[in-house]
């Protein structure tokens, strides 16, 4: 990252990862993985732990685990693509930004139990306005399964 407070796309996406990997403790006890982040798509796995389990019969991902993957998939989308119109911004100004969104509104459709070894949550912006995104999730298992998708809207201005 420059020295400087101004950084460029690419140090805010480097700045944004580190943010949700590093910074954000409820990421880091799931074990959230984001494998892919850029303004075009985001990407985030999360392996298989025990204390995930909904299930303990069927050993299925619990309901929450897979609600919050998908929220957070579709808010680093909402946030990636806020970065994509901001070819270069000052680091507090983005900041002061980004601490003003959150969540407004989550649909989650469970379509199969969540099993796997592995599960992959990636986003798309389905529109984008001034002041909201709203984004489509999917949660899928390391064998292309397609356990849930979902729609959020967030506060992005």
């Amino acid at each position: 990252m420059q020295s400087t407070s101004t950084l460029t796309t690419d140090e805010l996406q480097q700045y944004v990862a580190q943010v949700f990997q590093e910074k954000m403790p409820f990421n880091q006890l799931l074990g959230m993985q984001i494998s892919q982040l850029d303004q075009n798509k985001v990407e985030i796995r999360l392996p298989w732990q025990d204390q995930l389990m909904g299930n303990p019969l069927l050993k299925i991902l619990h309901g929450g685990v897979t609600a919050a993957i998908l929220d957070t998939v579709g808010g680093l989308m909402a946030i990636m693509e806020t970065v994509r119109l901001m070819p270069v911004v000052d680091l507090s100004e983005f900041q002061k930004r980004i601490s003003k969104m959150s969540t407004i509104d989550m649909r989650v459709d469970y379509l199969l139990p969540g099993k796997g070894e592995e599960f992959i949550a990636t986003a798309e912006v389905i529109r984008k306005g001034a002041r909201v995104a709203v984004v489509r999730m999917e949660l899928h298992n390391q064998n292309g399964d397609h356990i849930a998708f979902g729609t959020g809207t967030y506060m992005v201005g």
